[in-house]
């Protein structure tokens, strides 16, 4: 079993040394009308919050040795008094062997699903290509939940014959369910990014796979980019927030279409699709595409987190730093953990070809 190296754990290690050695002290100096002897029995209580079973018995046997020796110099074993504190440190050295097992049982399974999870988001969050074509990208994303790696945030990226495609979205609710409808999500777009010429007819085959899936109303908030030439984007918006560009001269856009459509698991119940629309897109300029946990995010004064003042943070020249320190900034301005799931993905217009084929020389 792994060590806690944390302050917090290693102070309870030495806890139950300590406690007995100060219990021994005071019952030599004090003598034994104080009654301190049976508390030696707290250092197997504490030693069961920290390392294995093992351990526990260890100082439950140093305890009983010394509560023997202490009761022995004290003359405690011609009364009840001494055969009363070692039944005590027993007694609780019992307990703590049971509750160490119990810890030491849990704490195995907790790694055993954490290992799974960490399968789980290798699968369905795999890490997005550095490069493709002129475009250089970087990936940021925080879980809401304690302990979690993924969420019901979804981001992916796919070197097309028909372009870079791109998709973030955010899956309506939490935990288990929104991570299973991300997978459905993902899925399809892997798949529909290399088989559908037409970006509308990629997103009609999102909607069609969802709506077989979904239930009970549930839906998922998106945003779809294509970057086939070298000179523009094009979007299609499922009730996402719009996404961001930075020019290179640090002029700040939020290009929005010209009317929502409904978010994915929604369209189909007779309302019109999204409405493709296209936004210059040249070397030097930045695209970051998030989902409403970064824009929704409050400091102490209950104030939004203010993204396009934040722009400038990606100046970096390294495009993973750049992103580091916008998701650092982020989470400093925060209050507390986060409320809701994080995902960013910035892609940096270097120049050159956008099909995902070879740059020409300049």
């Amino acid at each position: 079993m792994t060590v806690d190296k944390t302050p917090g754990s290693v102070v309870l290690a030495w806890t139950p040394w300590v406690v007995m050695t100060v219990v021994a002290a005071t019952d030599v100096i004090a003598g034994p009308d104080v009654g301190f002897l049976p508390l030696v029995s707290l250092g197997p209580a504490f030693a069961s919050l920290v390392g294995g079973w093992r351990r526990t018995a260890l100082i439950g046997v140093m305890a009983l040795v010394l509560t023997v020796a202490l009761g022995l110099y004290d003359g405690l074993f011609d009364g009840r008094r001494g055969l009363t504190a070692c039944l005590s440190v027993t007694g609780v050295t019992g307990v703590g062997l049971a509750a160490a097992v119990i810890r030491g049982r849990r704490e195995a399974e907790l790694a055993s699903v954490r290992s799974i999870a960490e399968s789980a988001q290798r699968v369905l969050l795999r890490p997005v290509p550095l490069t493709v074509g002129p475009l250089r990208m970087a990936v940021s994303y925080t879980s809401a939940i304690a302990e979690a790696r993924i969420g019901g945030d979804l981001y992916e990226v796919v070197a097309s014959r028909y372009g870079v495609r791109v998709i973030v979205g955010d899956v309506q609710g939490k935990g288990l369910a929104a991570v299973e409808t991300a997978a459905v999500v993902l899925g399809a777009f892997r798949e529909a990014a290399h088989d559908e010429p037409d970006i509308v007819e990629l997103g009609e085959r999102l909607e069609r796979s969802l709506s077989r899936e979904l239930e009970d109303e549930k839906f998922v908030t998106a945003v779809l980019a294509e970057i086939r030439t070298g000179d523009e984007a094009v979007f299609l918006n499922f009730g996402h927030p719009a996404p961001m560009v930075v020019r290179a001269d640090g002029t700040v856009d939020f290009p929005e279409p010209s009317s929502y459509a409904p978010p994915l698991g929604l369209g189909m119940h007779g309302t019109e699709g999204p409405q493709p629309y296209r936004v210059m897109f040249v070397p030097g300029d930045q695209l970051l595409l998030y989902t409403d946990g970064v824009t929704e995010a409050r400091d102490e004064n209950d104030v939004f987190y203010p993204l396009a003042q934040r722009a400038w943070l990606l100046d970096e020249p390294d495009v993973h730093r750049a992103l580091e320190a916008l998701r650092e900034d982020l989470s400093e301005h925060a209050v507390g953990p986060p409320h809701d799931d994080a995902a960013m993905l910035l892609l940096r217009h270097q120049g050159g070809p956008a099909d995902g084929g070879p740059r020409k020389p300049r």
